[in-house]
């Protein structure tokens, strides 16, 4: 089990939010999370000591957001292999502990890789440890300054499709440092176009079931005193029909082949109203979210949340009542649909923006090209 424990207010992120740090205690190196379940209400992290209690942290959703999971999961490789746990069991269990976020079994992969790699050639295990922490640092590091061309390529593109400034956009979830080695996705292109003088509204959606927007977007807004609006998810479609949004940026945990797009529930219907009121729809995510093994979005596996996130309503404030641990808001034996995400199809997002630039109109073709270029770069 993770401990929690209040912050150090150390090792933060660009943004001075502490998301996730690798640190080294007295018992052994440990995986130290900022807990995304309590907030806004308080700023706790949790101590990870071991693969089992990170894969705990994901699944709780105290860690969340396709680019750091990847950084989680290469980090809790490292980790397995600090703490002489089985590597291999713990770097299967770590990846498949949200099916549908390519980017955890990517950051599982690369570190995994990175010891197996070291061990066969030194045979030694400190130094087959050592290898995967390097790759879990290296990760980590790029999404950082992935972040930031993401952010640079994507307020291109906001300007070029809405000359003028004054963006009013529409987000769904949470996609900024608290997802991200750096400042974000979606989020942080939000951030480039406040900081550039250009975004007169941010409209935050609340995102049920959870609530990653009116906990952690709007978390994420007031601390950069940036102009923005909650609303209820379901108020979206007054928004897009009184002209008072400019367009949608959203982020990614998943991209087919075809340029399917897997994000959090409630994406699908939103790019359903862009496209009606004609409104850009745009995908802001890092290359590795592409998934050509995935050709398209019918093959996406979409995780299936538990019925009690809906039945019942969690608050870091209130005195939890209910069989899941929240406050019971529907007839007990209720049954409830409860997917984590919903899928978009290629035709209608506008352009996916990623470090290596934007990619529009999408297709598989584009995606291949995207792909490939990432691939020189990263070895170049």
């Amino acid at each position: 089990m993770a401990d929690q424990y209040a912050r150090t207010g150390e090792d933060r992120c660009p943004s001075g939010i502490p998301v996730l740090r690798w640190e080294e205690l007295p018992g052994g190196p440990a995986l130290v999370l900022l807990d995304q379940t309590r907030l806004p209400a308080e700023e706790a992290e949790l101590v990870c000591p071991d693969p089992s209690a990170l894969v705990e942290a994901v699944r709780s959703l105290a860690v969340r957001g396709a680019p750091l999971l990847g950084i989680a999961g290469a980090y809790g490789v490292a980790l397995a292999a600090a703490r002489g746990f089985a590597v291999e069991e713990a770097a299967a269990e770590l990846a498949g502990a949200r099916p549908t976020a390519v980017n955890l079994a990517v950051g599982v992969r690369r570190a995994h890789t990175a010891y197996r790699d070291a061990l066969a050639e030194s045979g030694d295990p400190g130094r087959a440890a050592a290898a995967a922490l390097t790759a879990a640092r290296a990760l980590h590091r790029e999404d950082a300054e992935a972040s930031a061309r993401m952010a640079g390529h994507g307020l291109a593109l906001l300007d070029e499709l809405l000359p003028g400034g004054g963006h009013r956009i529409l987000t769904h979830c949470n996609t900024g440092a608290l997802v991200s080695g750096g400042e974000g996705t979606a989020f942080a292109v939000a951030l480039a176009a406040h900081r550039a003088g250009r975004l007169r509204r941010l409209w935050v959606d609340e995102t049920r079931p959870l609530l990653q927007g009116a906990r952690l977007t709007a978390y994420e807004a007031s601390r950069h005193d940036m102009a923005y609006t909650l609303l209820t998810d379901n108020a979206a479609g007054s928004l897009f029909a009184a002209g008072a949004v400019d367009a949608v940026l959203i982020g990614a945990d998943r991209v087919a082949a075809d340029g399917s797009v897997a994000n959090k529930v409630g994406s699908y219907p939103l790019a359903v109203l862009a496209r009606y009121h004609h409104v850009p729809f745009i995908v802001v995510a890092p290359v590795t979210t592409v998934d050509p093994g995935t050709p398209d979005g019918g093959s996406i596996e979409v995780e299936q949340r538990p019925g009690c996130e809906v039945t019942e309503v969690t608050s870091p404030w209130v005195r939890k009542t209910g069989a899941g641990g929240g406050i019971p808001v529907a007839p007990l034996g209720a049954q409830a649909y409860n997917p984590a995400f919903d899928v978009t199809p290629p035709e209608l997002v506008t352009a996916i923006v990623t470090e290596e630039g934007a990619v529009s109109p999408v297709t598989a073709e584009a995606l291949v090209e995207l792909c490939a270029r990432s691939r020189q770069v990263t070895m170049s």
